[in-house]
């Protein structure tokens, strides 16, 4: 009884190593037969796929949703962090609009005290840019708003976002909007939080220039640029963009308008600070010593 189940042994033993053989020879063939380069291996390696790779789609169905269910999971995985990530944004977001509108409040408080009188708010008038005329030599462009509308020349155009430019020839029905980046536009900016003045000066490039600088170790790239007011000629703080470092480590901005996809414009109606050509007004009348005394 011990001899069959030897024999038996040694049989399977045999078969085995028979099958594994077999197997190392068919797959050292197949790896041959993949690597010959000529057109008769080519034509047999392709009776050799389309005999086998039809009959194994049955193989491939659970391997094939595996596949899809391990990427349905990397999906739901980078969804639910990304939701994780907007949460703690939201929270964030929350406590500083909180914090903000505390210090408006506060703000309000402290300039009522005071008796400050503010600015009135400015409103605006939009229009259609009808021709683009930017070139290498000029940048500018017309819009279909003139003295029909009410548009006065110097009036300041922005994008909604930043400033764009200003009213340089008024028609009856269209007007001429000079960019920022023109190089015949000079104007003075403030740059936040140093409150440093500058000129900003278009070269016709993209990014114009900071000229004129009270104190450029105190300006950062990052800082924001936005109008001083003086001069006239734009009203004070309006967003022009931020303060950028040029590869020759020359102060740039970047204009926060999107010059290269513009529509439409704001024309933003203002009215220059009145000038004191009589300061000798703003002087009271000398008094009497005797009423002085008193």
């Amino acid at each position: 009884m011990a001899n069959i189940d030897d024999v038996a042994i040694n049989f399977t033993r045999s078969i085995a190593r028979i099958g594994l053989l077999a197997f190392l020879i068919l797959s050292f063939s197949l790896f041959l037969l993949w690597r010959i380069d000529n057109p008769r291996a080519e034509n047999i390696r392709i009776i050799v796929i389309n005999r086998i790779v039809p009959n194994m789609e049955w193989a491939m169905v659970p391997i094939t949703r595996v596949t899809k269910m391990l990427q349905n999971f990397q999906s739901y995985e980078r969804l639910y962090s990304q939701n994780q990530e907007l949460r703690n944004e939201l929270q964030s977001m929350r406590s500083w609009h909180e914090a903000a509108l505390q210090l408006e409040q506060e703000n309000a408080r402290l300039l009522d005290l005071n008796k400050v009188k503010l600015d009135t708010k400015y409103n605006f008038i939009s229009g259609k840019i009808l021709i683009d005329s930017g070139n290498n030599f000029r940048k500018s462009a017309i819009i279909n708003l003139g003295a029909d509308d009410g548009i006065v020349e110097g009036w300041a155009t922005m994008d909604g976002l930043g400033l764009v430019g200003r009213i340089t020839g008024v028609g009856s029905e269209t007007s001429r909007v000079l960019f920022l980046t023109d190089t015949s536009s000079n104007i003075p900016v403030l740059i936040k939080p140093s409150n440093q003045r500058a000129i900003l000066s278009g070269d016709n490039s993209s990014q114009p220039t900071l000229l004129f600088i009270e104190n450029n170790q105190q300006i950062q790239p990052g800082d924001r640029v936005v109008t001083s007011g003086d001069g006239g000629v734009f009203p004070s703080n309006l967003l022009i963009g931020k303060v950028l470092l040029s590869k020759n480590n020359q102060l740039r901005i970047q204009m926060a308008a999107n010059l290269y996809n513009l529509s439409f414009l704001r024309v933003i109606r203002h009215s220059p600070t009145a000038s004191i050509n009589q300061p000798n007004r703003l002087i009271g009348p000398i008094l009497p010593k005797a009423i002085t005394n008193e």
